[in-house]
């Protein structure tokens, strides 16, 4: 379970509440993110020991470096969203990679995720939520997905070539990787870096991917780079 930039102490002690209720053993914070506080102890009621191991981390990157499938939420439907789940949809997807670990990503409380964010994930979740009231408190967001999570777990689908699922750490190199080959061959020559490299990484990091098909997608922008590099010699 992965927060981020949460500001308000409260949530901390009722999430970790929620995250041990359903069997989880961690809860991790991205920075800016406020301190457990007195009012965050009394809503843990028996998670303190969720709440004492808090992970802080500087950017989400860091955050979600070993999960190989990263969920994010969202109440609201927005422009150019990696693939987006229906509440019913998560046990069947969850089951689909492979049972692997997973990151569910929930954003501050006042703004949501940013673009950057979301880009990073495999799928974002949408809650089911009135339209004309969407915004969920955040403790309850996160008890609803659990539940769902957990309550209609589908069997892990057997993976016939059994490889391994890339954590995203490998992921995000890999679009490190490439973004140094579209430098390179001017891809960024018309401006917008910013937004062309989102665009990519939500292309690459729309579904969990093997550390195969990683690799591959890292020799090809290599393979450029070489080439480049011969040609300039």
């Amino acid at each position: 379970m992965v927060l981020v930039r949460p500001w308000n102490p409260a949530n901390l002690g009722s999430v970790a509440r929620v995250v041990k209720n359903f069997g989880l053993r961690s809860l991790s914070l991205v920075e800016p993110a406020v301190a457990a506080d007195e009012e965050s102890g009394r809503l843990a009621a028996g998670a303190d020991d969720i709440l004492g191991a808090i992970a802080r981390f500087e950017n989400l990157a860091e955050a979600l470096a070993g999960y190989p499938v990263v969920v994010t939420t969202s109440s609201l439907r927005g422009r150019g969203r990696t693939r987006s789940l229906d509440l019913s949809e998560l046990p069947g997807y969850l089951a689909a990679a492979g049972g692997g670990p997973a990151a569910f990503v929930f954003g501050p409380e006042r703004s949501g995720l940013t673009e950057d964010e979301l880009a990073r994930a495999s799928a974002c979740l949408r809650l089911p939520t009135d339209p004309a009231f969407p915004t969920m408190n955040l403790s309850h967001a996160v008890a609803v997905v659990l539940a769902v999570a957990t309550a209609f777990a589908a069997p892990a689908a057997a993976r016939a070539d059994a490889e391994t699922l890339a954590p995203a750490s490998e992921i995000e190199a890999a679009v490190g990787h490439w973004d140094l080959a579209l430098e390179a061959i001017d891809f960024y020559d018309t401006g917008h870096r910013d937004r062309s490299l989102r665009d990519w990484r939500k292309l690459v990091a729309a579904r969990p991917l093997t550390e195969r098909e990683v690799a591959i997608l890292r020799g090809v922008a290599n393979r450029i780079l070489v080439t480049l590099r011969r040609r300039d010699a």
